[in-house]
């Protein structure tokens, strides 16, 4: 529980005024969207609405490659699927003939189902052995697109589906595909600024980091890939009224290509960006028409080109905010007097227990019989030599390794091993050896993150930005300013992380962390390359968050401040427990003097 609350009503406007910079682009390529076919002849009205249609399936494309990092390269597939369960509806092949504006959402829905089974792959696939999963689904329904003539006319093809007027003109039709861009551009921004997008570029760059968190991957990808699945089959039944007759040799390799260019020009975590790029390649056959015959060897180059000189696509080119220098003599000032308005306190509470816990890696053991016990309101300090075992301590309390031997439990109940997604469920929160952050984010952002699972809007609710994603966003993005605030780091929050220093980004783990309110914070040697001062002020957060209530455990090299703010410290030697105590016992332990703290 947080005192924290969302922010009142009354700061709407002011909230629609800092984010007009942000739609201003939108609403510019909208209004030239608009005023194009009364400046231009049919030819570009044409183009136009060919680009409409991309952006509809590139719009969800872009939040699987984009922005949880999948390489899907054949979702031409999902656009051949779609234009053909439309046009077979309306044809009425299988059934009755359906009105085209009931065959769009079935094409959805199924679109959606074969986008859950394309993106299955991705659970236990990554990088290239997942886009060749993806091709060869591709050229699995072009090969039954060919094979099944008595429903899709073999190679012959089929017609494509007319809708009705005003829509079946040449400027109707383009009025129609640019209102779905305009819904789709909606929904997948809505997705993109909620929690569902932040954690999907925390599974892309920091898996292990969202699974701390309670980010769940598998229930994250299944909700995008119906959504994306959904969208793409929808271009498709646009796609085919547009070619006004569809067969396999529509939907080519080029195609899958531009889509999946698109988005790496546009640039990773971005919807302008792949919008830009989208429209871009859309234009430039068109263009370079004498250069047609080139148009594979030309992507490769414009990939190339993308991958040397520009990695950060266009929207690195448009992010002029994060071009502006840092101050370079910065210092993190942390005030630990306001966790009090933002972290419960806690009386009493249960025990984290570990007994007899033993861990092998082949012929190493790891750690062998450990006993721990972490109290709440305590800090127990875990150190050791370099393999001693803490790290993998913390590891296995934290379910990324399941112990071969022994139990844990929280209170009276077990904490099973493995399953590293349900600790900040059961009020766990941690940080790393190296830091785990989002660099391509701001620090708010990966702050924020750390309270996904506060959040109670669903998929549907934050894609169509209804009441309660609002107070969500609110809620999070107040609980995270003021923890940016604990940790000093207020005057950061809207700056890219890959341009902090290293010290810093600790400070950002610890405020992300206390995002969950835990009731166990393990901290991984978050003293590791911060200055003499910024140990002591690290010393004075600890303690103060300490005093609300939380266990800490402690695993760090710095004995002075192991010594200085431990109540308990346990000592590791080759994964087993070389001594327990106080700091003031284990000061004087001949064991722990010889093999550990020298003399």
């Amino acid at each position: 529980m947080t005192t924290v609350t969302a922010a009142p009503a009354h700061h709407d406007s002011g909230t629609f005024r800092a984010a007009l910079p942000h739609i201003a682009p939108f609403l510019g390529i909208l209004v030239l969207a608009v005023i194009l076919p009364f400046v231009s002849n049919d030819y570009w009205v044409l183009i136009g609405t060919r680009a409409a249609i991309y952006w509809v399936l590139v719009s969800g494309l872009n939040l699987v490659v984009g922005f949880a990092g999948h390489l899907a390269i054949g979702y031409v597939a999902l656009l051949t699927l779609g234009a053909y369960t439309t046009s077979v509806l309306v044809a009425g092949n299988v059934m009755p003939p359906v009105p085209v504006f009931a065959a769009l959402p079935i094409a959805g829905a199924v679109g959606a189902v074969f986008g859950v089974i394309v993106g299955l792959p991705a659970l236990r696939l990554r990088t290239f052995y997942f886009a060749m999963s993806t091709l060869g689904f591709a050229t699995i329904v072009t090969q039954i697109a060919l094979a099944w003539q008595s429903v899709t006319g073999g190679g012959i093809g089929i017609v494509g589906p007319e809708f009705p007027a005003p829509f079946n003109t040449a400027w109707g039709f383009y009025f129609l595909c640019i209102c779905f861009g305009v819904v789709t551009t909606w929904m997948s921004a809505n997705i993109a600024r909620s929690r569902f997008g932040r954690a999907l570029i925390a599974v892309r760059d920091a898996e292990v980091a969202a699974e701390a968190t309670g980010i769940s991957k598998p229930k994250m990808l299944i909700a995008i890939f119906l959504f994306a699945g959904a969208l793409a089959a929808i271009a498709g039944g646009l796609f085919a009224t547009l070619q006004t007759y569809i067969t396999p040799d529509a939907f080519t390799f080029d195609l899958s290509v531009l889509f999946f260019i698109a988005i790496l020009i546009g640039g990773r975590g971005s919807i302008l960006g792949p919008m830009l790029g989208t429209i871009i390649l859309t234009i430039l056959p068109e263009i370079a028409a004498p250069l047609a015959a080139w148009s594979t060897f030309l992507y490769a180059v414009l990939l190339l080109l993308i991958v040397l000189v520009m990695p950060g696509g266009i929207a690195a080119l448009l992010d002029f905010r994060n071009r502006r220098p840092l101050a370079s003599n910065r210092a993190i000032v942390p005030r630990p007097a306001a966790l009090a308005d933002i972290v419960r306190k806690r009386t009493g509470g249960s025990h984290l227990k570990l007994r007899g816990i033993a861990l092998s890696f082949g012929n190493v053991r790891a750690i062998d019989g450990l006993d721990l016990d972490v109290a709440p309101g305590e800090i127990h300090g875990l150190i050791g030599p370099n393999g001693s075992g803490k790290t993998t301590t913390l590891n296995v309390i934290s379910g990324y390794y399941a112990a071969e031997a022994g139990s844990m439990t929280l209170g009276d109940d077990a904490l099973p091993p493995g399953e590293p997604t349900l600790r900040a469920h059961r009020g766990i929160a941690r940080t790393f050896q190296t830091p785990r952050v989002i660099g391509e984010a701001s620090v708010l952002q990966n702050v924020m993150i750390g309270g996904s699972i506060e959040g109670r809007a669903s998929f549907v609710e934050s894609m169509l930005a209804l009441p309660r994603n609002a107070w969500d966003e609110r809620m999070l993005a107040a609980k995270a300013r003021a923890l940016l605030g604990v940790v000093g780091l207020e005057s950061l929050a809207e700056v890219r992380t890959d341009r902090l220093q290293h010290s810093e980004l600790r400070f950002i783990e610890i405020a992300r962390a206390l995002m969950l309110d835990p009731d166990f914070l393990l901290l991984d040697e978050p003293a590791a390359g911060l200055s003499n001062d910024e140990i002591e002020r690290l010393a004075v957060l600890i303690k103060a968050i300490c005093a609300r209530g939380t266990g800490v455990l402690l695993v760090e090299h710095h004995a002075d401040l192991i010594f200085d703010i431990c109540h308990q410290v346990t000592v590791l030697n080759l994964g087993r427990t070389l001594a327990a105590g106080t700091p003031a016992e284990i000061r004087v332990h001949k064991e722990v003097v010889s093999a550990y703290l020298g003399g």
